[in-house]
């Protein structure tokens, strides 16, 4: 996964390098951005994210300040987009599949084989239907995508038994996120979803509520599921690209260079 890294790190300073520059930080005006995640502290993303604050930090000499909360420490996914929708200084790392709740199209970009690779992900960002799915989240939902550049890698299924065939997968309770894509994508490869907050996975794993998750392997060890999963099933099902939103009210006050 040390590429992937590398990519997230290359994408978190290029996000902001071309939008903002220096100036003198004396009587300027400050600005907080509160970015929360659902993932553990340590994930790689998580320094991926803080990293990516750092050097915010330092290009508007203080001026904007990212405070990234890992684990959901902010609330669940859904909340906070909300929250977000309202107009809060917060920010989320989110996914295409929960943007298709408001733009419906756009979820496709979570769906399974869509993309193969990270260069297939970047050309994305140049379809002028993308660009319009980006433009309507922000202009009609009030939720401006940052970035969708930020590759988190493959998903697999991870279970208790071995899965060999998509027959193995019938009848399986397979936990996925709340978005309806990602629901309708693991049943149409057999298992039968079970939509569940990232945070709810382990302790539902070990009550036996369900019989495995897909994921991508930094989540493992990160979360400890090796605890109670036995079987690392390699279907890359879905590259994962994540989403990175905040308030379109919030962006458009901020100064111009910073966007």
């Amino acid at each position: 996964m040390k590429g992937f890294k590398k990519y997230y790190v290359l994408f978190a300073v290029s996000i902001i390098l071309p939008l903002v520059i220096t100036f003198p930080a004396f009587g300027q005006q400050k600005f907080v951005l509160k970015f929360n995640h659902v993932l553990g502290a340590k994930e790689p993303y998580h320094q991926g994210f803080t990293d990516w604050a750092k050097a915010v930090d330092a290009k508007t000499k203080g001026g904007l300040k990212i405070e990234v909360f890992h684990s959901a420490q902010l609330g669940v996914e859904e909340d906070i987009i909300e929250q977000i929708r309202q107009g809060a200084n917060v920010g989320q790392n989110t996914d295409s599949a929960r943007m298709g709740n408001y733009v419906p199209g756009i979820a496709i970009m979570n769906g399974p084989y869509f993309v193969d690779t990270i260069e297939d992900v970047i050309k994305l960002k140049k379809l002028p239907t993308v660009k319009a799915w980006i433009d309507e989240l922000s202009n009609k939902f009030g939720l401006q995508v940052v970035s969708f550049t930020w590759v988190q890698g493959y998903r697999h299924f991870f279970t208790n038994k071995p899965i060999r065939t998509p027959a193995d997968l019938s009848g399986m309770r397979i936990r996925t996120p709340p978005a309806p894509i990602w629901q309708e994508s693991i049943r149409a490869l057999g298992a039968s979803p079970v939509a569940m907050a990232f945070g709810e996975m382990y302790p539902a794993l070990q009550q036996k509520a369900i019989d495995g998750v897909e994921l991508v392997y930094n989540n493992i060890p990160a979360g400890r599921f090796y605890e109670v999963l036995k079987y690392a099933n390699e279907t890359k099902h879905i590259m994962l690209i994540n989403f990175e939103v905040i308030s379109s009210n919030f962006f458009k006050g901020l100064p111009a260079n910073y966007q």
